[in-house]
């Protein structure tokens, strides 16, 4: 039998690797160090980028699955990145070509309605959303769920599950989105859900699930967690504030 004792871990090492912040980076004198200001520099530049930057259906989804899944694209009433930006308001709102195309395109009243909206990070939709977007369709049609049409929201924020809802009434309506990208990851994608989503409604009645990229909520993960909440809704017939995952290793359960 070994006398040796294991090596004890670094507590230093053991900090940074649960994190991706900026923690424990040292300085020189009142400043950072000059990879720490180079690094800050690269992410600070990709942020930036995925704000800016536009989703191409095409090239960020491939030709194979737009066909698979007979995605397409329609835009809110803002009419460019920089009213987006300047607007918010006009991004909750469907265009009305893309109502039109929308209500001709999509079936009514379908269980599950999984929409893909650009958000904040271009980045992010293309790379998590295509994969993710896959697993959720695969996952609801192994249940039997009526499946709606997906489709791209350019422009797009949260509030216009409100008007998807209004116009399509499915049960469950997923959003991926992309969001406001940080220091730490410009990939970043969130899924907000809601039950029979309407005018008027606002986050008190969606549910979140956030912080979808490779170093934080796995695309299977996601899945899985998205699919037992739409579970959850249409048993309960509500989403928000009044209705909590059960994630494993917690106590926490439905509120009542």
């Amino acid at each position: 039998m070994s006398d040796t004792l294991p090596s004890p871990v670094d507590p230093i090492e053991r900090a940074l690797a649960q994190t991706t912040a900026r923690v424990l980076v040292g300085r020189s004198g009142p400043a950072y160090r000059t990879a720490t200001w180079l690094k800050l520099r690269e992410d600070h530049a990709a942020a930036r980028d995925a704000v800016q930057a536009e989703v191409d259906l095409v090239r960020d989804f491939g030709a194979d699955r737009i066909a698979a899944l007979g995605l397409f694209e329609v835009r809110t009433q803002a009419t460019s990145k920089a009213e987006y930006l300047r607007r918010p308001d006009l991004g909750r709102k469907l265009a009305p070509e893309a109502t039109e195309l929308i209500r001709a395109q999509c079936p009514h009243g379908c269980a599950f309605q999984v929409v893909i909206g650009d958000g904040l990070s271009a980045t992010a939709i293309r790379t998590q959303a295509p994969g993710l977007l896959e697993r959720l369709v695969s996952a609801a049609h192994s249940r039997s769920w009526s499946v709606g049409r997906p489709f791209l929201v350019k422009y797009c924020r949260v509030g216009v599950m409100n008007d998807i809802g209004a116009l399509l009434a499915p049960e469950v309506v997923v959003l991926l989105i992309g969001e406001r990208p940080g220091l730490a990851t410009a990939e970043s994608l969130s899924a907000y859900l809601a039950y029979r989503p309407r005018p008027g409604h606002t986050d008190a009645d969606r549910n979140l699930i956030s912080n979808i990229h490779a170093q934080g909520v796995s695309a299977a993960e996601a899945a899985d967690r998205i699919v037992a909440l739409a579970d959850l809704f249409r048993a309960r017939c509500a989403s928000g504030v009044t209705v909590k995952e059960s994630l494993p290793g917690t106590n926490a359960l439905p509120l009542a």
